[in-house]
């Protein structure tokens, strides 16, 4: 390469150490792809992680803008060059790609490419992606490079040096996705022994309330005619129980501290929440957030289960056409704010069991890390819950 070896191992190095920072299978695609890209000053990139149904299941690129990516339409399917880096499992350098007789074409949209370099990401036997480059720059003062399937000018910018440099991306892109993938298996494998984990929880601590309570409901029924005031007694109690076990429910539910929290930190796993919530109803839902640094984990956990129950109550209860929730820095520490337009309520009359216990919660959590809830609303005129720690 022009660049020279020392830089050229630089390059190298940087790369790879991009790779080595991500741990999502989809963010790894995406370092690669631009690592190869930057590498050997190519102006496209793209790499292929396929199906087993003659596709791709995933299929990332660079240098193409979003635009151009929607225009062209749906992913490629496993032909032509991609089939034979696939199947073959060996590189492929070519002149002028339109020239290959296992060139079949492409979509109207797609980038016109000459230069070509493939070859697949393998790991052990298994072919497990296919990266490839195309249209090589050329810098003024650049000797010929060398043929690799003669073109319209008989030669291929990219060189043997520049398949080794992508061979050694390679080799390490698949230990990266292959170290995502498990990581990913390893955490669908932690949320499952976390649900076999509550379900325990909830049997232990729920199901011998509901036993206790349906016999309570039981006895109360029996005492209805012959003694109602035994009876009412009896229903004050299953109310009583029923209340407990909603709390044991609720108690189970919120102990758990979300994976996503720790691999993303708060912002991020609040945004993504956020974004799911504002797809799967019909209130409006933001998010918004301003210099808002690490805190400490239990804090994080405690604004987040806050927001949760805010959310959960403005979206179930309120009525509200738009929920704006926002995450601001305040001095060393943060300030939380969920504000809806819904029906509101009176704090201080407040008295349904399921509000009032979300209340209590809210205000436990906030205390519990040294920070302070205050609630305001009014019938008619919404609900803003705010809540701030004092950070580390």
């Amino acid at each position: 390469m022009s660049q020279g070896p020392r830089s050229g191992l630089y390059a190298v190095s940087s790369a790879l150490l991009a790779m080595s920072r991500h741990l999502e299978v989809r963010d790894v695609l995406k370092t690669i792809v631009a690592s190869a890209r930057e590498l050997l000053d190519a102006e496209y990139a793209a790499l292929g992680v396929p199906d087993d149904h003659g596709g791709f299941a995933q299929f990332v690129v660079d240098g193409v803008s979003d635009a151009q990516w929607k225009a062209i339409g749906p992913l490629p399917r496993q032909h032509g060059i991609l089939a034979a880096m696939l199947q073959e499992a060996r590189a492929e350098r070519l002149a002028d790609v339109r020239k290959d007789p296992r060139f079949e074409g492409w979509p109207a949209a797609h980038p016109d490419m000459s230069d070509f370099l493939g070859l697949p990401i393998r790991d052990g036997d298994d072919v497990i992606g296919a990266l490839f480059l195309a249209n090589k720059a050329r810098r003024p003062g650049d000797r010929p490079a060398d043929s690799a399937r003669p073109g319209a000018d008989g030669s291929c910018g990219f060189t043997e040096e520049d398949e080794e440099l992508l061979t050694i991306l390679a080799q390490h892109a698949a230990i990266a996705l292959t170290n995502a993938r498990l990581y990913e298996r390893s955490r669908e494998l932690t949320i499952a022994e976390e649900r076999s984990r509550l379900a325990h929880e909830l049997h232990d601590a729920v199901s011998q309330k509901l036993f206790s309570l349906r016999l309570t409901a039981q006895a109360a029924a029996t005492l209805v005619d012959r003694d109602p005031s035994r009876a009412k007694g009896e229903l004050q109690q299953v109310a009583a129980l029923a209340a407990e076990a909603a709390e044991e429910l609720r108690a189970a539910v919120v102990e758990l501290r979300p994976a996503a929290l720790d691999e993303d930190g708060l912002v991020a796993t609040l945004r993504t929440q956020i974004q799911v919530l504002d797809r799967a109803h019909s209130a409006r839902v933001t998010f918004g957030s301003r210099g808002v640094r690490a805190l400490p984990a239990a804090q994080e956990e405690a604004l987040l289960r806050v927001a949760q129950e805010a959310l959960h109550n403005a979206l179930r209860h309120s009525g509200a056409a738009r929920v704006e929730v926002t995450l601001d820095k305040r001095g060393p520490g943060a300030v939380l704010s969920v504000a809806d337009d819904g029906t509101g309520f009176e704090p201080k009359a407040i008295r349904s069991a399921g509000r009032h216990l979300g209340l209590v919660s809210m205000r436990d959590r906030a205390s519990g890390v040294g920070g302070t809830l205050t609630v305001e609303s009014a019938p008619g005129k919404g609900t803003r819950i705010e809540m701030e720690v004092p950070g580390g």
